[in-house]
C-alpha cells in the first residue's frame, strides 16, 4: 500500500470540496470495504483519504410518511429503528441478512449502497482482464468461475454482480439519494443512481467524483401492506446472495394491489422488475400467478456456464417469498 494522506473533515462543504479538488481522493467512512480494497485486495490506492466520519450525517428522523436516514447511520441502527421495524420489514430483513453483526455496527448506509462490486476478478489486481479496473482489458468472468455473477444487465463486457442486500427493498421502495456537490444539492431516485456497466463497466454509477451521498428518503409502506427480504446463498450467515427478492404488496378480496418487485443477486445493478409488477397487479392470490410473475420478471439473460441455474433460482426465490407473504395472516 502506498502512502496516503489522511484528513479529518469538519463539515460537508469540506469535504466534498477536499476530494472534489483531488482526482486521487477518495472518502472514508466506516471502511468495511474500503478498507479491503486498499489493504487486502490492493486495488485502490488513494493520496488522500478525507475521513467525514464526524459530519452531521447521522439520526433517522421520520417526516410524515417517509424516513429520512443520514449516510452515516449503521445498518444496526437502522435495522433496529422502531419504524423499520413495525412497517418496513424487507428492509430489516435485508440488513439483518447482509452482514454480520459486528460488520452492521460498522457499516454506513451511505457506504452499503456505494459499495464497490465483490467481483473476484475486480479485488485482484493480478488479473488483468477486468474492464471495471482497467477499461477495454476484457472480462475475466466471462471464461472463469462465475456462480456469483449477474445474469441481468450483464454482457461480454461485464457480469459483476451488485452486491447490496439493503439497495434491492430501497430500489423496490423508490427511495431517493439526496447528494451534495461542491456548491449544489440534487435528489436521485435510487434506481437512476446505478448504470448499467454497457461497454463502460468501470463507470457504476451517476455521481460525480466528490459529490457525497449525505441522506436516503424511504417512502412507508401503506397501512396493510405484506412485505419481506428472501435471500438464497450457500451458508446461512455472512455470505452474499446467489439470488434475492424484495416484494412488497397488499391483498384485496383474494387480489393483489399496489405490488412492488425487486431482485438481487442476478443483476450488475438492483434489479426493479416492473414486468412482474404488471403481472401481479390485479391478479388472484395462486401459484400460477407467481410464476407468470417470475418468468416475466426473469427474461432475457446473459448467462456463462457458472451462472445459467440463477435463471430457475431467481425465479423459485420470487415464487416462495410470494407465497409466504400471501400465506400470512
Amino acid at each position: 500500500m502506498r502512502p496516503f494522506e489522511y484528513i479529518r473533515a469538519d463539515d460537508v462543504a469540506s469535504a466534498v470540496g477536499l476530494v472534489s479538488s483531488d482526482p486521487k481522493a477518495h472518502y472514508l467512512a466506516g471502511g468495511t470495504t474500503q478498507i479491503d480494497l486498499m489493504l487486502k485486495d490492493g486495488v485502490l490506492e488513494p493520496e488522500r483519504l478525507v475521513d467525514i466520519t464526524r459530519l452531521p450525517l447521522r439520526g433517522i428522523r421520520r417526516h410524515g410518511d417517509v424516513l429520512h436516514v443520514g449516510a452515516l447511520v449503521t445498518m444496526e441502527e437502522l435495522a433496529a429503528d422502531v419504524t423499520v421495524t413495525e412497517q418496513l420489514p424487507l428492509v430489516r430483513e435485508a440488513l439483518l441478512g447482509g452482514a454480520s453483526t459486528q460488520l452492521r455496527n460498522m457499516a454506513t448506509i451511505g457506504g452499503n449502497l456505494l459499495q464497490r462490486t465483490r467481483c473476484r476478478y475486480f479485488r485482484d489486481p493480478t488479473v488483468l482482464s477486468c474492464n471495471k479496473r482497467s477499461p477495454g482489458s476484457g472480462c475475466a468472468a466471462i471464461s472463469g468461475a462465475a456462480r456469483m455473477h449477474a445474469i441481468l444487465g450483464a454482457s461480454m463486457h461485464c457480469i459483476a454482480v451488485h452486491a447490496s442486500d439493503l439497495c434491492v427493498p430501497l430500489v423496490a421502495l423508490d427511495a431517493v439519494a439526496h447528494i451534495q456537490g461542491v456548491g449544489a444539492q440534487r435528489r436521485i431516485p435510487l434506481a437512476d443512481l446505478y448504470v448499467l456497466p454497457g461497454d463502460r463497466p468501470d463507470v457504476e454509477n451517476v455521481l460525480q467524483h466528490g459529490e457525497l451521498l449525505t441522506t436516503i428518503e424511504i417512502p412507508l409502506l401503506p397501512a396493510g401492506t405484506r412485505s419481506g427480504y428472501l435471500k438464497i446463498r450457500d451458508r446461512s450467515s455472512y455470505e452474499f446472495a446467489l439470488t434475492s427478492a424484495a416484494v412488497a404488496l397488499a391483498i384485496d378480496d383474494g387480489v393483489i394491489t399496489h405490488p412492488r418487485v425487486a431482485f438481487g443477486g442476478v443483476g450488475t445493478i438492483p434489479w426493479r422488475s416492473p414486468e412482474a409488477e404488471a403481472v401481479l397487479r390485479g391478479a388472484s392470490v395462486n401459484t400460477q400467478t407467481f410464476r407468470a410473475a417470475a418468468d416475466a420478471a426473469i427474461h432475457d439473460t446473459f448467462t456463462v456456464t457458472g451462472t445459467a441455474f440463477k435463471v430457475e433460482l431467481a425465479k423459485r426465490t420470487l415464487v416462495r417469498i410470494l407465497q409466504t407473504l400471501t400465506e400470512a395472516g
